[in-house]
């Protein structure tokens, strides 16, 4: 095991002999299993599947460079290849959750403070748009058990809330590390009364590494980079019955992704707001955004020896969404509904400038819109869930029941659900080396048909989630191998006939005195109908994690181990499997000032995230040292 990782663990396992029972006797209990998700700030739907929250302190004793990377720490949670947002081209960065499988877009919706975080031309997340320090929570919804959140939530939802600064709070952090690796962040927040007003800046830069393994590398051969910077201002109100916000938050990000002609850039601003009203028992809510992007890419062809390299065709891709949605809530004794109604409307056009020539343009409008209904009763132990959503004349039900009490419950639920195509899966083609994946402007929206049961225990200091899950899709959208040569393979988007996703996922925790014990696992059978495996789907994601937290440290260390997947719909393409180890140590040296380092892939294990046909490679060994200071008036 390496020295650096020694050094960082040493205070974690010295503890670890002379943990003493916590004074506060409340800190040696866990939270109680979550039943809720939030919409946006009070708003709330109910499900009776469990939903996995990830803390403030669970974030920050987690490395990660950006918030995919922490995430990882949720049996399930994978991006559309194994590789991470910091090297990954931004058209791979779509969320997969419980083996249901992304293919660049989301099957999964992203929320931040209720604004969909999800790209409105492609589906797929700029998770660099996030700083960690600054969030409150993660919440996690692997299924489709509420009708609140539409077709782009077929898998389930992840609801990002901000941390609610001090008035005249200051914040300043950065960090350097390997591979020429430097982030600085800081935030400013003030107000007076009602109203707060907040501002956060996020500069990162790195030189990042080889996604060719060194056997493979020709004269074209580059290190994959990124160079990003973010800026938010936000303006709050907040009264005794109403509360309500307006952001505006932008993007720039450079990448150079791997060779000497292919690399792409992005620019986009959001601007949303929120209103808020409680009336006696009712709640209502209305949110709006609209966003700008424009996304530009090149692509090359690469010779045998990969020591010569020819563009292929540079691609602009201008796109805007407009949403909003109006929702109303109300609890009563012994129930618990929401309802509401949404509408977007996304514009996205793909521009390619062929070479030596030619023009290639696909794009046009989508809008989606509909109406929702979701509820919950309880009487005694058994409490019933059911909901409806109508959306492009699709309705999709869903009904659930729960049995228990507090320290026990038994659980099962089943829903009906669709997606319809992204404007980037119906008229966008790209290239990743050599492989190249056409657009299919007759794409079907997908149909699903989910069902899952399972058991939580809650003992205070010990909780335990069982749950067995079955997906039904038609129409699947993946991408179809047409052919393969040993200079190219061509491949579409098409609507597989039918596909079945089922597994068995557990949660553990456990907390004893200063120490929290976090372990999680998924087994995850996916298959399209003529009984070939889901691409970039392992039947086995396991995840285990030690927290210590005592007084002014907090420190951590943590494994993620992955089995076997395909990286092609043929299962030609074969990638073993693998396990990495992390930890992290923040020190607070004083009230305000604190000192982080993280070590990430601590073995410097080398695995494979995808061939093309060359084959890439994921994070190496990275070490980050940084400061954070946080002055807060008191």
């Amino acid at each position: 095991m390496p020295a650096c990782l020694l050094a960082m663990l040493f205070p974690l396992l010295a503890a670890a002999q002379t943990a003493a029972k916590p004074a506060d006797p409340d800190s040696a209990t866990l939270p109680p299993v979550r039943t809720s998700i939030t919409v946006v700030e009070r708003i709330q739907t109910e499900t009776p599947a469990t939903v996995q929250v990830l803390d403030s302190r669970e974030l920050h004793a987690t490395p990660g460079i950006t918030l995919d990377e922490r995430l990882r720490q949720i049996p399930g949670f994978s991006l559309f290849r194994r590789a991470s947002s910091v090297t990954a081209h931004p058209t791979t960065q779509g969320v997969s959750l419980r083996g249901v499988g992304s293919n660049g877009a989301s099957r999964t919706l992203v929320l931040w403070d209720g604004i969909p975080l999800n790209d409105p031309y492609g589906g797929w997340v700029y998770w660099n748009r996030l700083a960690a320090g600054e969030i409150e929570r993660i919440e996690v919804l692997s299924s489709a058990s509420t009708s609140v959140f539409g077709d782009r939530a077929l898998a389930g939802v992840i609801g990002i809330t901000s941390r609610e600064p001090e008035t005249g709070e200051f914040t300043l952090s950065y960090s350097a590390g390997s591979e020429n690796t430097h982030d600085l962040a800081a935030g400013a927040f003030t107000g007076a009364n009602r109203w707060r007003a907040s501002a956060l800046f996020h500069g990162f830069t790195t030189d990042g590494w080889y996604i060719t393994p060194r056997p493979y590398r020709g004269a074209v051969d580059r290190r994959s980079a990124v160079d990003f910077v973010t800026g938010l201002t936000r303006l709050d109100y907040a009264s005794a019955t109403s509360r309500a916000f307006i952001r505006l938050d932008v993007l720039a990000e450079d990448r150079a992704n791997g060779t000497a002609l292919q690399n792409n850039s992005t620019g986009l601003g959001t601007l949303a707001g929120h209103y808020m009203k409680q009336a006696g028992p009712n709640e209502f809510s209305l949110l709006g955004w609209h966003t700008r992007e424009q996304f530009h890419s090149t692509f090359s062809a690469i010779a045998a020896g990969r020591n010569l390299e020819r563009i292929t065709y540079t691609q602009r891709v201008p796109s805007n969404d407009t949403g909003g949605a109006l929702l109303w809530q109300r609890a009563g004794a012994g129930w618990f509904a929401t309802a509401g109604a949404d509408v977007q409307r996304t514009y996205g056009i793909s521009i390619d400038s062929l070479y030596p020539s030619g023009t290639r343009r696909g794009g046009g409008y989508l809008l989606r819109h509909g109406v929702f209904a979701q509820a919950r009763g309880t009487l005694g132990l058994i409490t019933g869930f059911a909901g409806v959503r109508y959306q492009e004349d699709f309705l999709s039900p869903n009904a659930g029941l729960v049995i228990g009490r507090r320290w026990w419950r038994l659980r099962g639920s089943v829903n009906r659900g669709f997606r319809a195509p992204t404007l980037n899966e119906l008229y966008r083609e790209f290239r990743a080396g050599n492989a190249v994946t056409q657009a299919n402007p007759l794409l079907a929206p997908e149909r699903s048909f989910s069902s899952e049961a399972g058991a939580d225990i809650y003992l205070g200091s010990t909780r335990a989630s069982l749950t067995a899950y079955r997906t039904e899709l038609e129409n699947l959208i993946t991408n179809v191998t047409l052919s393969v040569t040993p200079v190219e393979i061509i491949r579409q988007r098409r609507n597989a006939a039918s596909a079945l996703a089922r597994g068995l996922q557990l949660e553990l925790a456990r907390r004893l005195g200063d120490f929290q014990f976090l372990a999680g696992y998924l087994y995850s059978d996916s298959r399209l109908g003529t009984g070939t495996r889901i691409a970039q789907v392992p039947h086995n994601h396991a995840t285990g994690e030690i927290i210590f937290n005592r007084g002014r440290t907090l420190a951590s260390i943590g494994v993620r181990g992955y089995s076997m997947q395909f990286d092609d719909d043929l299962n030609t393409f074969r990638l073993p499997g693998f396990t990495v180890f992390q930890a992290t140590l923040r020190q607070q040296v004083t009230p305000s000032f604190a000192a982080v380092a993280s070590l990430e892939n601590a073995l410097g294990r080398t695995y494979y995230t995808g061939f093309s046909p060359t084959p890439a490679v994921g994070t190496p060994r990275l070490v980050r040292v940084g400061v954070r200071w946080q002055f807060r008036p008191h």
